[in-house]
């Protein structure tokens, strides 16, 4: 009896202790078995040399729950098998009329529909890469990506211009333009729904989708950074499982109902969030875009549990006029990347205890991150056995020079707990980095050689992070968008996060701008302001000297009607940072740091002029 009530004692002991001192071990402990278990079902394809695909999965999903919903578009639905067969329709089409073989690569320019994601299984029934595309892709960039991908073949959706301005362009160069739209009115494209509906439904030969390599490149995505042409990005079939295994390691099940407001062009919509669905046998509500006024509502009636975020998404949805209704949905999870600290705390205030999931990776990349716990602010953890299975390091580095680090050997350096550093990721054979179509000079900008002895290889990302003594990761910056002024380094976010505090900023884009005659540059904060409130510098001025060190503290503020965006809800700098902070040049108010009036003031023209001369103390 002693001995029982000894153990009793010893195993309550070491429950406090465990709470105490690791108080996520058992979270971290099952959460990290969920993701061996799915490593090793991949690494048993390697074995076998016979890869269940994403497409299999559905196959095998369509077969077994062919009359559950798959798809809610609309308020139309399609079950697993409507979309089963509507994909068979094209593949006999694409394989008989459009003589599209195993092997090509086939370009799919079309918004978010059913038909997006028939269409790209009907290529990949055939073995296709598919080429995904941005809708808003203008002509000298459209033309930069076949060129990336090779693609002899474009489909274009109903609701997608004709590309009137660049079709001879392509049909010189051989490729061949097929429409959804019924009339297009040009006779250089063709009109590929005239021949779906009578097309056959029947299966093509299993044998031309089989996959014997998971490194095999099944779809080409485009990266859309805010300068420059797209980046065509290799996915692979590793990539696109991997990516399907997110919704399941959060613990997502069958049973929920998934809100897919984002574009299918990208990865988080097309890889984890259709992808997603597939692996777990659940349901998906499509979007066609986003809206902010209809996104609680389209909860609300198709009883989602699960939604897909990305950027700036939660803090349009907190800017929308609060109701009573705000709590009254079914809600449980929200998955994305990019959800800034202010506005998590914002949103889970509003609308309730929704646990937030962040995953931090890029499309292109070999590293994943994913916050498991929820912790606010933070975009994964890491620990011990982590990082036995995935080789990651933050290294020192020098933003004015705009490089890592190195000690006196050459060699990169580690930043201490609690430092923020870049990000590198290892390239070894449990973490390939398959680059970019079309150039291997960009594959290879991507690559730092040499950075802790010689011959290693790792991937630089281009963030910066910072992991705290728990093992929490967190974003503190992109390169680039990190600057220097009066010797310190300016980082961004943390900025656009203490002024995003204030009652009358809706939204705010920090950037740096350069001024002749000083060093690095300084702060300039664009701005929307909220609804039936007004600028004010008064505030503004005791909000900053209060919380923002001198060097942080915005010089100069833009008001906005719009804030630019990408299309994956990035906010845009670059064409921000070259107007400067001119108000002869500039429209928009425009407004200077001033201590003497404790404010705010409007930059004038001889404000601005006295900057320039630099008869004014910055």
């Amino acid at each position: 009896m002693l001995c029982l009530g000894s153990l009793v004692v010893a195993v309550c002991s070491l429950h406090v202790l465990q709470r105490l001192c690791f108080p996520y071990f058992w979270k971290d402990v099952f959460f990290l078995w969920n993701v061996i278990r799915y490593g090793l079902r991949l690494e048993m394809f390697k074995l076998t040399s016979r890869v269940c695909t994403v497409l299999d999965r559905f196959i095998q999903q369509a077969q077994r729950i062919p009359d559950k919903p798959f798809m809610i578009y609309e308020g139309r639905i399609l079950t697993y098998k409507d979309v089963e067969q509507r994909s068979n329709k094209f593949a006999n089409v694409f394989l008989h009329k459009l003589n599209v073989r195993k092997g090509d690569c086939v370009a799919l320019l079309m918004s978010n529909e059913p038909d997006f994601i028939c269409v790209w299984f009907g290529l990949a029934k055939l073995g296709c890469s598919v080429a995904f595309l941005n809708t808003n892709i203008k002509s000298r960039s459209l033309l930069h990506c076949f060129n990336c991908c090779g693609a002899k073949t474009i489909i274009v959706g109903a609701d997608v211009a004709c590309l009137d301005g660049i079709i001879s362009t392509l049909v010189e160069d051989n490729i061949q333009v097929w429409t959804m739209k019924s009339q297009c009115g040009n006779t250089q494209v063709d009109n590929l729904s005239a021949h779906i509906d009578a097309a056959s439904d029947k299966p093509v030969p299993a044998m031309l989708r089989a996959v014997t390599s998971l490194k095999s490149p099944t779809l080409y995505i485009f990266t859309s950074g805010t300068t420059g042409l797209p980046k065509a990005a290799v996915i692979t079939h590793l990539q696109s499982l991997k990516a399907a295994g997110g919704f399941w390691a959060f613990g997502v099940t069958e049973k929920d109902i998934m809100y897919i407001p984002l574009p299918l062009y990208h990865s988080a919509a097309s890889l984890i969030g259709i992808g997603g669905t597939i692996e777990l046998g659940a349901t998906c509500v499509l979007k066609k875009k986003f809206s902010a006024s209809q996104f609680w509502s389209d909860c609300r009636k198709y009883n989602v549990t699960v939604f897909q975020y990305i950027g700036e998404l939660c803090r349009y949805l907190c800017n929308q006029p609060q109701t009573e209704m705000d709590k009254v949905h079914t809600v449980r999870m929200g998955v994305g990347n990019g959800l800034r600290q202010d506005v998590w705390k914002e949103f889970q205030t509003r609308y309730g205890d929704i646990k937030m999931c962040e995953v931090y990776g890029s499309t292109e990349g070999n590293l994943c991150f994913m916050n498991h716990i929820g912790k606010i602010g933070t975009v994964g953890r890491s620990n011990f056995f982590y990082r036995l299975l995935f080789k990651y390091d933050l290294v020192k580095y020098d933003v004015k020079k705009d490089e890592p680090m190195k000690d006196r050997f050459g060699f990169c350096q580690r930043v201490k707990k609690g430092e923020t550093g870049l990000l590198l990721s290892k390239v070894g054979p449990r973490s390939p980095f398959f680059g970019y179509a079309g150039s291997k000079q960009l594959t290879e900008n991507k690559l730092i050689r040499n950075v802790f002895v010689k011959g290693d290889v790792f991937l630089n990302t281009g963030d910066l992070m910072a992991e705290d003594h728990e093992g929490f990761i967190g974003f503190k910056d992109r390169i680039g968008d990190t600057f220097r002024w009066k010797g310190e380094n300016v980082a961004t976010t943390e900025v656009a996060e203490t002024l995003g505090l204030l009652d009358f900023v809706q939204e705010v884009n920090i950037y740096g701008v350069e001024i002749p005659g000083h060093e690095g540059r300084a702060g300039m904060a664009a701005m929307i302001l909220r609804p039936d409130l007004k600028f004010d510098g008064n505030k503004l001025f005791e909000h900053v000297v209060r919380d923002l060190p001198t060097y942080a503290q915005p010089l100069f503020v833009r008001l906005q009607e719009v804030m630019e965006m990408t299309s994956t809800f990035k906010q845009q700098k670059f064409q921000l940072v070259q107007s400067g902070f001119n108000p002869s040049a500039i429209s928009d108010p425009l407004y200077v740091l001033d201590h003497q009036q404790h404010s705010y003031i409007p930059l004038t023209d001889t404000t601005y002029q006295s900057i320039l001369c630099g008869k004014r103390k910055l």
